[in-house]
């Protein structure tokens, strides 16, 4: 074999073994388990600014007197709740929260497809963000109807079928700035799955005209 030969065989063998290396990386990556992710927030969350959260697209400089730029739990907060790309599924006892309202609001206009899950007692409540939801075209239904003093006291939210959001945090403003609260958020699915048989046994429990009390 001439040297030439020999020099191509040679260069084509490191080309051989570069793409083999390259291709099992590439594998190992596809077939590495995917951190399951988990976290916890705790609150009273500190002030901040959350419009570049809630309003990325804004071309106005926001002039509130909170301080920007700072992580606290309430953003970690909404930007996992607008992590959501598909579909969100919330319950929750008290929703008068107005930024996290707005941030509901942005994932509906996204094309999200919500279905909203609340007290029917505490919809009607002066500040409940409710009545703006409904108005917005998102399906919300009431549960208490049927059970005389039995509150529907959830506090969770289910994004893209993959994602628990969960706690004693009400959607308040009261509990995100001045309670003791925690949030866990989660994709175990075995934690996920009984919160999503939940949502969705009482979805269909509170079906408009199944009681005479509900609204949809």
């Amino acid at each position: 074999m001439s040297a030439v030969w020999m020099v191509k065989v040679v260069g084509l063998g490191l080309v051989a073994i570069s793409l083999s290396v390259e291709l099992l990386g590439w594998l190992g990556r596809r077939l590495r388990p995917r951190k399951i992710r988990n976290e916890v927030l705790f609150f009273p969350s500190e002030m901040s600014c959350v419009e570049h959260i809630v309003n990325p697209n804004s071309p106005y400089t926001c002039l509130c007197p909170f301080p920007h730029g700072v992580e606290t739990s309430f953003s970690r907060l909404l930007r996992i709740l607008l992590s959501a790309s598909s579909t969100l599924d919330l319950c929750v006892f008290a929703f008068s929260n107005m930024d996290l309202c707005r941030a509901v609001l942005a994932l509906h206009n996204k094309g999200v497809v919500m279905r909203v899950l609340t007290d029917k007692d505490y919809a009607a409540i002066t500040g409940s963000q409710i009545g703006v939801l409904r108005k917005a075209g998102i399906c919300v239904r009431c549960d208490g109807g049927s059970r005389g003093s039995v509150y529907m006291h959830h506090k969770f939210a289910v994004v893209d079928g993959r994602l628990l959001i969960t706690g004693s945090l009400n959607w308040t403003l009261q509990a995100v700035q001045a309670n003791m609260e925690n949030v866990l958020v989660t994709e175990e699915p075995d934690l996920l799955r009984p919160f999503i048989k939940e949502f969705d046994r009482l979805w269909v429990c509170n079906e408009p005209g199944q009681h005479h009390s509900l609204g949809t």
